[in-house]
């Protein structure tokens, strides 16, 4: 059962394929915006995957995070999350974002709880 205090941590080295420079969202080859945001959404994806029921997942459905201090290539990084709200289907995550020298980001992160097959059909239903 998903219930609120459930945590996340996910760490990994930036590497240059995740370089501001490399994804476009911008010029320098320090860890992009776009990036930090995917380990965010990895980060609460993993930590309530085990709690989920038969057949269901989670997606991403609203990101609020500064991203205030760059990361150079080579550098690890890492996300903690902590679960703060449950409503229904809806999970909203506390997150932090920190490289080796300190924090490099914080905010919030939205998430619902999916039954895959049908998410698929209505996926489907588009093409």
């Amino acid at each position: 059962m998903v219930q609120t205090g459930i945590k996340g941590r996910l760490e990994e080295t930036v590497t240059a394929e995740m370089s501001a420079a490399r994804v476009g969202s911008g010029l320098v080859d320090v860890f992009a915006t776009p990036m930090m945001i995917a380990l965010v959404e990895k980060t609460c994806n993993e930590s309530v995957l085990s709690y989920l029921g038969e057949g269901q997942g989670t997606v991403g459905t609203l990101v609020n995070v500064a991203h205030t201090s760059a990361t150079p290539i080579g550098m690890r990084v890492w996300c903690e999350s902590e679960l703060v709200d449950v409503d229904r289907r809806r999970l909203v995550f506390k997150v932090k974002a920190f490289d080796e020298c300190g924090p490099i980001g914080e905010g919030s992160h939205e998430r619902f709880i999916i039954d895959t097959a049908k998410f698929f059909e209505k996926v489907k239903a588009k093409m």
